[in-house]
């Protein structure tokens, strides 16, 4: 995916991995195998440093990039400013190399501080060091040595351009900071209960926000959701939002994922999730992520059933 294509009308499905559960190599490599059957565009995985049993992206998206042959590879997101700015770029360059050029990087600065106490990273200015980082990145990926008189990092992306950003953001400030540097948006206030009319509304403020920043590209619109189609969906989601977030499901949390139940369908069950699908639609979505809530690779089948896919 590059600025040139990153939007289209047509909607995308992405199968999220089992990131965030324990499970082993057996479970992992079955939700490779049904992902790159198909019919989804894409495979997912996202980042939580302090979570029992969260694995981590770089070895998953390694693993996925060898398993696979199809399916693009995402991750939603990542909060780089906890990485290395050349050393994080390498490890990406080499997955985008193994995967053969399907690596979209979804970056962020994401919604633990726990996380960047756990690595030694500074809370503050999380923003600013996220574009300066994005910055170092690019010029990893151009080949430009970090230390001058020496080589230079590789091995070069295969992508043109470098790995396509994707920033995980949804205010005004930081759209506009997003405009500089990355080629679309994945907004994540609807990953609990889904609105179709605000996304709707969010995909204009991305294109104004594009407009603003002299862009002339149609910019990607992205969205992560949450499903669950067990025999009890609603406890299913339920659990994992309790066990995630340490709140039930019907708890406000301003300025985060989890919003009252009034803001719109809550996505779990089979109606839950073709609601979403149909939603993302119709508020000119290009992409839409689901996000399990069990590591059993059954869920995919269900997902493709439910969604007469």
């Amino acid at each position: 995916m590059t600025a040139a294509s990153a939007g289209t009308s047509e909607l995308r499905i992405t199968m999220g991995l089992p990131t965030l559960f324990p499970h082993g190599r057996k479970e992992e490599l079955a939700w490779y195998r049904k992902i790159d059957e198909g019919p989804w565009h894409g495979l997912a995985t996202w980042d939580r440093l302090l979570y029992p049993g969260g694995w981590s992206v770089v070895p998953q998206l390694a693993a996925a990039a060898a398993m696979t042959e199809r399916v693009r590879l995402w991750t939603d997101v990542v909060a780089l400013p906890t990485r290395n700015a050349v050393l994080f770029a390498k490890d990406m360059a080499t997955i985008d190399v193994l995967s053969g050029g399907r690596l979209t990087l979804g970056v962020g600065i994401g919604a633990f501080d726990e996380d960047y106490h756990a690595v030694g990273s500074d809370l503050h200015h999380k923003r600013q060091r996220m574009d300066e980082m994005v910055t170092s990145m690019r010029k990893v990926w151009a080949q430009e040595p970090p230390v001058e008189g020496h080589h230079p990092v590789g091995p070069a992306p295969l992508q043109e351009g470098g790995v396509p950003l994707v920033a995980g953001v949804s205010g005004p400030k930081a759209l506009a900071r997003a405009a500089r540097w990355a080629v679309g948006v994945s907004d994540p206030a609807q990953s609990l209960h889904f609105n179709a009319e605000e996304l709707a509304k969010q995909r204009t403020r991305v294109v104004e926000a594009w407009k603003a920043a002299g862009r002339s590209e149609r910019p990607h619109f992205s969205a992560p959701v949450w499903f669950a189609l067990g025999p009890d969906p609603k406890t299913q989601l339920a659990e994992h939002v309790m066990d995630f977030w340490g709140r039930g499901v019907a708890d406000a949390v301003p300025g985060s994922f989890l919003v009252g139940p009034d803001a719109g369908t809550l996505n779990c069950g089979a109606s839950g999730l073709r609601d979403a699908v149909n939603g993302a639609r119709e508020a000119g979505l290009d992409e839409l992520r689901l996000i399990p809530t069990t590591a059993d690779s059954d869920e995919i089948d269900r997902a493709r059933e439910v969604l007469g896919l």
